[in-house]
């Protein structure tokens, strides 16, 4: 965060939570990465790694939003000092969940692997869309690491690409299904995996949407009219 604060002290400790934030933020790009490397390759050592990766991500996030506390009770902040508060501490919950959608994709993968079960049909059509969910999250932490609003507008506005992945992907598994009724139960694993995918790239949107909120003080979280005012003055 590059706004200098009245209070040294103040700087020094947002300064340490960012910090934090971002490397949260790392944690759950490797786990995404690794949960689609774990399911493409049905590799169950990368889907063990992902699960340990997980249990730092959560405690990543109980000691991040200790810090937010402590420092709200000893600062005392206003205005736009408590919005990157809040936006952080919302940021992190949403960093949260994204790795656990990449742990749950590690899981399946880890299942298969243990039941035998064959699954070679689908994957690598979801590797576009995983890519995309990837960038999107880290686009989302640079945005927010130089508190960048309109790096932030572009991420909300291209998040259609990722769900025109998943509907696309939708399509092909009812033509494979049609195909080979035999496929559902493999279908319909590979389609939890795509809205997992999806969703992470929900969270990296709603990340890009506290960086506005941060710095414009505009909440545009279902609310495309202020959205597009935002985007507008630009």
């Amino acid at each position: 965060m590059d706004k200098p604060h009245l209070s040294t002290q103040f700087d020094t400790e947002i300064n340490a939570v960012s910090t934090r934030v971002l490397e949260m933020g790392g944690q759950v790009e490797s786990q995404l990465a690794q949960a689609i490397y774990a399911l493409r390759h049905l590799d169950i050592e990368a889907a063990r790694t992902v699960l340990q990766v997980e249990k730092r991500v959560n405690l990543m996030e109980v000691e991040i939003d200790a810090d937010i506390t402590q420092i709200i009770a000893k600062r005392q902040p206003t205005a736009r000092d408590l919005r990157l508060l809040v936006a952080i501490s919302k940021t992190i919950a949403n960093l949260e969940r994204a790795g656990d959608e990449a742990s749950r994709i590690a899981r399946m993968a880890r299942d298969i692997v243990e039941s035998g079960t064959p699954m070679s049909i689908g994957i690598g059509d979801l590797q576009h869309g995983s890519d995309l969910a990837i960038e999107q999250l880290r686009k989302s932490l640079d945005a927010f690491a130089r508190l960048d609003e309109k790096a932030a507008v572009d991420i909300v506005e291209s998040d259609s690409r990722i769900d025109d992945e998943f509907e696309g992907f939708t399509r092909k598994v009812i033509t494979y299904v049609m195909e080979d009724p035999r496929a559902i139960s493999t279908m319909l694993d590979l389609m939890f995996v795509a809205k997992a995918i999806e969703r992470i790239g929900d969270h990296a949107k709603n990340i890009a949407e506290f960086v506005i909120y941060i710095v414009r003080g505009t909440d545009v979280r279902h609310n495309k009219e202020a959205f597009r005012e935002v985007a507008g003055s630009l």
